[in-house]
């Protein structure tokens, strides 16, 4: 009788120390877009880790990634918090974001077919009704998806990675913006941008992006003030 043939080794492999980095990475990142850090607040290690269900270890070096991004500022210990977003940065941001982003949707306005263009309109009725709704928690996303689905048309990973960089320094402000009015300027700028996209109109679709980039910036600066959203500090522990 012949010997049992051994099982064929499963084609798996067990989840790497950098994948789980990654996954935490990703996750901290969707976490800031999404303002689940808020300006002025901190977090620290712990209670990411926590929240994660993983160990400190790639939840600090998701934070190291970060910070070096831009994305998070070291505050004390292990905390980070989101950088002060101050009147000089803000207009710093608005400019690369309009020179970024404004050849991204140009290049995406000549290249974009049929089929990539229609999830907009959905997109467009999606953050209409959460403006009519008052919905921040739908909107902010249905807004990063247009915009993303635009810019990913544009045939550029290294563009696209720039301005992954610039949304993670904006990104956690456009969570204050909840007034309707600046959402219903937005998506009349975003209905503009997606008929020039219709037309091969990158000009067009330039010119709609920036609107849509300085009244957000306009937005930001109202709503912000110069003392608006203080630097993010450490918790001061009390005596026990």
């Amino acid at each position: 009788m012949a010997p049992p043939r051994a099982q064929p080794v499963l084609p798996y492999s067990p989840v790497s120390r950098a994948t789980l980095q990654d996954h935490v990475y990703v996750r901290l990142r969707e976490l800031i877009l999404t303002g689940g850090i808020e300006p002025g607040r901190t977090v620290t290690v712990q209670s990411l880790a926590e929240a994660f269900g993983v160990s400190a270890m790639p939840v600090r070096e998701a934070m190291h990634r970060l910070v070096a991004e831009k994305a998070l500022t070291n505050v004390a210990g292990r905390s980070v918090g989101i950088p002060f977003l101050s009147p000089e940065r803000l207009a710093d941001l608005q400019r690369v974001r309009i020179e970024v982003e404004g050849t991204a949707i140009g290049w995406a306005a000549e290249r974009m077919t049929p089929e990539e263009q229609g999830p907009l309109d959905d997109l467009i009725a999606e953050m209409e009704e959460a403006r009519q709704q008052g919905d921040r928690a739908r909107y902010v996303p249905a807004n990063r998806a247009f915009h993303f689905t635009i810019y990913r048309a544009s045939g550029s990973d290294a563009l696209l990675s720039i301005i992954e960089s610039l949304w993670l320094q904006i990104g956690p402000f456009f969570n204050l913006l909840g007034a309707s009015d600046a959402w219903g300027a937005s998506n009349d700028h975003h209905r503009v941008m997606r008929a020039a996209i219709a037309g091969r109109d990158p000009a067009g679709a330039r010119l709609a992006l920036q609107r849509d980039i300085d009244d957000a910036a306009l937005m930001l600066g109202k709503v912000l003030g110069e003392d608006a959203v203080p630097a993010p500090r450490a918790k001061r522990r009390t005596a026990s």
